[in-house]
């Protein structure tokens, strides 16, 4: 691949990036902007691999015996809040900002892990080895996110997960499980004071959710929290 300039580099990530947020792109319905990421890989002469909507590059010189970095975001994104005032599609630039949705999270940073990947891959003889992956329905942590491609991926030393966090290098992230509980009442008529109320079965349940306090807190995290967030 022809060693293009820094700032060639940036004008083409600014250029792409302005075409993603053209292309309505919401958690497993990505597929467009995996096919303009193809593309665009393609025609600077790379050759991607596509996994789904999860699309993945490796540097041409791969060697088994060095380390080898991952470079991570993604490409799907929420739909926009009714209090969005802007078009959300339209990628405009004011005073040096590029609005659009997903401009930020995370489509800066995926233009900018890529723009990174194309300008390390051209150079011979580096001590390490590149994989570029634009992964899919991570705003739903969907089954065919980056979850159903971590064997394709492969081993990797250290992983650079681009995500908005204002320049600074984040070293801990807190994860997510989500649990579905169920709480099983009986049907009867209120007025007569019959059958079994499921909301009050499962307040006390409620409230554990909300004061139980883990054992082990991590040490930049402070303690792990449950959150009751809808009934």
């Amino acid at each position: 691949m022809e060693h293009l300039s820094l700032n060639n580099l940036s004008q083409q990530a600014i250029a792409l990036l302005q075409q993603l947020i053209t292309i309505p792109s919401y958690s497993r319905e990505e597929d467009k902007t995996a096919d303009l990421l193809v593309a665009f890989m393609q025609q600077n002469g790379l050759e991607p691999q596509r996994i789904g909507n999860n699309v993945i590059l490796r540097s041409k010189q791969h060697d088994a015996a060095k380390p080898t970095v991952l470079l991570n975001s993604h490409h799907d994104t929420v739909k926009p809040n009714a209090a969005y005032t802007r078009n959300a599609f339209d990628a405009s630039i004011e005073e040096g900002k590029l609005y659009g949705l997903g401009s930020n999270d995370a489509g800066g940073a995926l233009v900018s892990l890529l723009a990174a990947f194309m300008h390390f891959d051209a150079i011979d003889d580096l001590p390490f080895n590149l994989i570029y992956v634009a992964s899919a329905e991570e705003e739903v942590s969907g089954a065919n996110g980056i979850e159903s491609i971590i064997e394709a991926i492969g081993h990797v030393d250290v992983a650079i997960v681009g995500e908005p966090t204002q320049m600074q290098m984040a070293i801990a992230e807190r994860g997510l499980m989500v649990l579905d509980c169920k709480a099983i009442g009986a049907a009867g008529h209120v007025a007569n004071n019959v059958g079994v109320n499921a909301i009050y079965k499962a307040m006390p349940d409620i409230d554990w959710f909300r004061t139980y306090r883990f054992e082990k807190e991590s040490t930049w995290l402070g303690a792990v929290n449950m959150n009751v967030t809808l009934i």
